[in-house]
């Protein structure tokens, strides 16, 4: 009787454990998901403004979204929407290829400087970018390609190779034996890297073509330090934010949660048709053998 009262007691325990634990799992979400549920429900209010007394709308329309592409004289966000999606694609395959290249090389190689370059990306790499921002300026205006959507790819491409280190832990699970097979018949390294590593690779290209891509898509710093005045050249980020500022509040405030929430749309639908690689890549989950 005693076992079983003690097992009997270890169950009770586990479930009010689990219990709580889903309690504050379930109170975390809610948390999480208010902020976007009032962002989707300012979207759709009728009534303007940015302050309201009452929490649930009084009247709902889907104007908001269909004036953001209609009404363009003044706030053109089909333009800028169009210039994130370039420059987002666009720094997201220099910045995969780059990235990967790196790591495969700090991967498989060895050669004299490997641990040195190693530790100094690594270093270079934790420090923010916008540290930088003033430099970049300068040096791209002396270049002439301020205010100008390549500038924005090269910016946010050329500090690809410093994030290797996730990229060359995953090609650290690969086995050696596959570049040695590949070698074996002919192939170059270059070769070795194209036609057997990427391909066995999904899970890692998926993961750092995701992250290449969500960095230009909602940064703000760069895009309104490098652009300046250039209005047709705005990004979502800059362009939406002129919406809420001190004269365009309140008659523009409902359309720029309408154009937040259509900027949320494309890394939403992304991230959940490809979380499982995301989550192999992160986790280095190579096929061994």
């Amino acid at each position: 009787m005693s076992k079983e009262k003690n097992l009997i007691g270890i169950r009770a325990r586990r479930i009010a454990s689990n219990t709580t634990i889903y309690i504050i799992l379930s109170v975390m979400a809610i948390i999480w998901l208010l902020p976007i549920a009032w962002l989707i429900i300012s979207s759709l209010r009728l009534e303007p403004g940015a302050y309201t007394t009452y929490i649930m709308p009084k009247g709902y329309t889907l104007n908001n979204y269909t004036r953001l592409f209609t009404e363009t004289d003044l706030f053109p966000f089909p333009r800028w929407y169009g210039n994130t999606l370039l420059v987002a694609v666009l720094s997201c395959i220099v910045t995969t290829f780059l990235t990967l290249m790196v790591a495969y090389t700090y991967s498989r190689l060895r050669f004299k400087a490997r641990t040195k370059l190693m530790n100094m990306s690594l270093v270079l790499g934790m420090f923010p970018g916008f540290m930088s921002m003033i430099a970049i300026y300068h040096f791209l205006k002396a270049i002439g390609l301020t205010q100008s959507l390549a500038a924005l790819v090269i910016v946010y491409s050329g500090g690809a190779a410093l994030n290797y280190y996730v990229a060359k832990g995953f090609f650290d699970t690969i086995p050696r034996s596959l570049d040695e097979a590949a070698m074996l018949d002919g192939a170059t390294r270059n070769g070795v890297f194209w036609k057997i590593i990427l391909p066995t690779s999904r899970p890692i290209v998926i993961y750092t073509a995701i992250t290449a891509f969500i960095a230009p898509w909602v940064d703000f710093i760069f895009a309104s330090v490098i652009m300046k005045d250039n209005y047709q050249n705005y990004t979502v980020a800059v362009g939406l934010y002129k919406m809420i500022e001190r004269e365009n509040i309140f008659n523009y405030y409902t359309r720029f949660c309408a154009g937040a929430v259509l900027v949320a749309i494309p890394i939403t639908i992304l991230f959940i048709s490809i979380q499982k690689y995301y989550v192999e890549g992160v986790t280095g989950g190579a096929v061994k053998g």
